[in-house]
């Protein structure tokens, strides 16, 4: 797609921004029912290269970040990411109340079927505003940063009682040129049955839409919970950065 296809242009903390809507160009009935029958999906193109670029220089700049953890020390794996402060850039803004106006339709009826007595307002600034109210206030949109011989461990981003049932993870480097290894992992854990798992090899700009914490599965006796984790396997050389957004704040 041509580049002055995303719109206008502009200069906001230090990398830019492309004001678009990101989920225009994609067949959201196909994506939706893919995410509800998996679990996940791929979204290539999602997110313009330049962007990508951007976000993989920003992550030097420790203006726009509250906090750097080194996962080796929580036993997390090994490697870094760091946790956007608010105010977050727009970019970031956009792309978190797109995803959520997107997903909300699946997030009721996985909720439904579930039985679970859960409230998604119709607006993200309201569910923002839930879980602030709930003591959930800093902001979790991160960039992770692996290099030779990092790994991340099999985990779920669950930062406090409310949590979005969705969220999405988006590769900013480029595969074939910056890093070898390093492929998405996702484990279903179904009850009283081994585990299955799914490795995607996303490729730059393309975003993985995953379960957070499980998705409904439909058995013999109606739905049940399928648990779902996702890790990152061992980077064999290079540099792999990704973006994740995340719906839900923390505590």
């Amino acid at each position: 797609m041509p580049l002055l296809a995303y719109g206008r242009l502009i200069e906001k903390n230090h990398f830019r921004i492309f004001m678009h809507n990101y989920y225009s160009a994609v067949n959201q009935e196909k994506i939706l029912e893919e995410i509800d029958q998996k679990g996940f999906t791929c979204i290539p193109n999602l997110v313009p290269i330049p962007i990508c670029k951007d976000l993989i220089k920003s992550y030097m700049d420790d203006t726009l970040y509250r906090s750097t953890i080194n996962m080796a020390r929580y036993n997390f794996g090994q490697g870094q990411y760091r946790y956007f402060k608010y105010p977050l850039p727009n970019l970031i803004n956009t792309l978190r109340k797109q995803s959520y106006d997107f997903l909300l339709p699946l997030a009721r009826q996985w909720a439904y079927n579930l039985k679970q007595d859960l409230s998604y307002p119709d607006f993200y600034a309201d569910y923002l505003r839930l879980c602030h109210q709930a003591g959930q206030a800093r902001p979790t949109p991160l960039i992770l940063r692996y290099e030779q011989g990092d790994y991340n461990c099999l985990h779920q981003d669950l930062y406090g009682e409310l949590n979005f049932p969705l969220q999405l993870i988006v590769m900013l480097s480029d595969p074939h040129k910056d890093f070898d290894g390093g492929e998405l992992v996702l484990t279903e854990q179904r009850p009283r049955m081994q585990s299955r798992a799914h490795v995607l090899n996303l490729e730059q700009g393309e975003a993985a839409i995953i379960a957070v914490n499980y998705k409904p599965k439909l058995g013999t006796r109606g739905y049940y919970r399928a648990t779902i984790r996702h890790g990152v396997s061992e980077l064999k050389k290079g540099y792999r950065h990704t973006m994740g957004v995340i719906l839900h704040d923390a505590k």
